[in-house]
């Protein structure tokens, strides 16, 4: 189930699935403003005003009309359609009061009107509401039907048709709604929680289809519209444009997003995003948001991407994607100062898989992965979402920088079913001073537990390794590449150290590159 994210610690700008209402998808019921529409009123609120001939000015470009929102939405809308599916929840209680709460007020909501971004909102979903029957541990538990409804488009003839993997996430009952009112009960042909794209087929003929365009044509500011059943409010109609192309999101690194101000919610999930000329370039899928309702951000996967997964469903029933072995963080300018790269750009590669494809290639901890295949890494999201979209086996070329030099490696991409690539957090900017760390060299067991060769244990952190992140029981590995085998060979390094180092700490299974800025 999609839900709002929330931790007991901060309050998350939530990556908000706007798929179905109910318990599968991202659910919304009992959220308000909806935004939907028919295309004549669309048309008529983005049309340019007429100008006065004797204003126009020689050297001034010819005014460009907005699309015909009205002829792209009568030639596509019969092939947009409502999906709603059925599935099962495990509920608490023989009274079935936290099913009854489930069904009434959605995700979105909150368990009795409470925001679930309280941090107490989880501890009562899971425990229950001190003097509520049927709630709580301990409880008899059964399966409660769970419904919800997302959108989604034919793309052939034969019925074949696209949408979000979460719309239809756990359902045991698939119905695809056409806009004559026909109703097909759909089968799943398969799902990629990866990039969030399923398949269905429904068995029908001389099905209307879409046009399929390409994400290449596009540009920031150009129009886009989306169809589909926002609430359940079957066919409706909104417009924008591409606000940015190939964002990368947190737990979606396989995919490199179209961003939009297009008004999307719960029930637009797995509907289609078209370009001015009438041609679908995305699947609407997700939304960045804090209440759970569109904010104005919104995101869709490119049919490339969704082309992609449907041609390797239906050929073998399942997908694959491949895996180059790396953890991998942002490029900061105080990485770049320290790494001595021109500018803020890259994948800096944090950890290596021992037995992954990256480590036979010679991929290190330290390395900066500035370009793949020849296509620029500007941004540390873009590498993950190039490997996976790439097919296991694939080899590719790696340009990299590793100790103040340009290097070429070349690797064969493995398989990411065996184990998925992550994307490691970077820390905050230092202060300025010196580097302030107090350490003890690791213990024998300790190195053993941890698994590292050398390494010395933070026993306090002040000054600019503080104000950077690096805290007590961390334990410092390398500083700009040197290993911190002694506390000699940490003076050696920061001898040698610029106005920034960059720092290797293992800290709770994980290995973390953290820019300290010495000033």
């Amino acid at each position: 189930m999609n839900k709002i994210l929330s931790t007991p610690r901060r309050l998350v700008l939530a990556l908000v699935a706007a798929g179905a209402i109910g318990a599968l998808g991202a659910t919304g019921a009992g959220l308000v403003g909806v935004v939907h529409g028919d295309a004549r009123a669309a048309t008529s609120l983005f049309a340019p005003a007429a100008q006065p001939a004797s204003t126009a000015s020689p050297a001034s470009p010819a005014a460009v009309a907005a699309p015909n929102f009205a002829d792209i939405t009568a030639r596509n809308g019969a092939a947009v359609v409502n999906i709603s599916v059925v599935g099962s929840s495990r509920a608490m209680g023989d009274d079935g009061d936290e099913a009854a709460a489930r069904q009434g007020q959605g995700q979105g909501q909150g368990l009795q009107g409470m925001d679930p971004n309280d941090p107490f909102f989880e501890f009562f979903r899971r425990f229950g509401v001190p003097g509520m029957p049927g709630m709580g541990q301990g409880q008899p538990q059964r399966d409660v039907p769970t419904r919800g409804e997302g959108s989604g488009f034919i793309v052939s003839s034969d019925g074949l048709i696209l949408t979000n993997a979460h719309v239809v996430r756990g359902a045991k009952e698939v119905t695809v709604k056409l806009t004559d009112r026909r109703e097909f009960s759909a089968k799943v042909l398969g799902a990629d929680p990866k990039t969030d794209v399923a398949v269905l087929r429904i068995e029908a003929k001389n099905l209307p289809t879409v046009s399929l365009g390409k994400t290449a044509d596009l540009r920031v500011g150009d129009w886009v519209l989306a169809i589909g059943s926002p609430f359940g409010f079957e066919s409706s109609v909104t417009a924008g444009v591409v606000s940015a192309k190939g964002r990368t999101l947190p737990d979606d690194s396989f995919v490199p997003f179209l961003q939009t101000d297009v008004a999307i919610n719960p029930g637009n999930s797995g509907g289609p995003l078209f370009n001015a000329r009438g041609e679908v370039v995305g699947i609407n899928s997700q939304i960045y948001s804090r209440s759970g309702g569109y904010q104005g951000v919104s995101f869709a996967i490119p049919i490339e991407v969704a082309t992609r997964v449907q041609q390797q469903i239906v050929a073998t029933g399942k997908v694959q994607h491949a895996r180059l072995g790396v953890a991998v963080q942002e490029v900061n300018q105080a990485f770049a100062d320290s790494f001595k790269l021109d500018r803020p750009e890259g994948a800096l590669v944090s950890s290596v898989d021992k037995s992954g494809p990256a480590a036979q290639a010679g991929l290190e901890p330290g390395d900066v992965v500035r370009k793949i295949d020849g296509q620029p890494i500007v941004g540390s999201g873009d590498l993950p979402a190039f490997v996976g979209q790439a097919l296991p086996g694939q080899k590719v070329t790696l340009e990299i920088w590793r100790n103040g030099e340009a290097r070429t490696l070349n690797a064969v991409l493995g398989d990411a079913s065996d184990k998925a690539a992550k994307v490691a957090k970077d820390k905050p900017d230092a202060g300025k001073g010196k580097l302030g760390l107090a350490l003890r060299p690791l213990q024998p067991e300790e190195k053993q537990q941890i698994g590292v060769k050398d390494g010395l244990v933070v026993a306090d952190a002040a000054g600019p390794a503080a104000e950077a992140g690096i805290t007590q029981g961390d334990v410092l590995l390398s500083i700009n590449g040197t290993p911190a085998g002694d506390i000699e060979a940490v003076r050696a390094a920061m001898a040698k150290a610029g106005k920034t180092v960059a720092v290797l700490i293992w800290r709770d299974g994980n290995r973390i590159f953290v820019p300290v800025r010495l000033g």
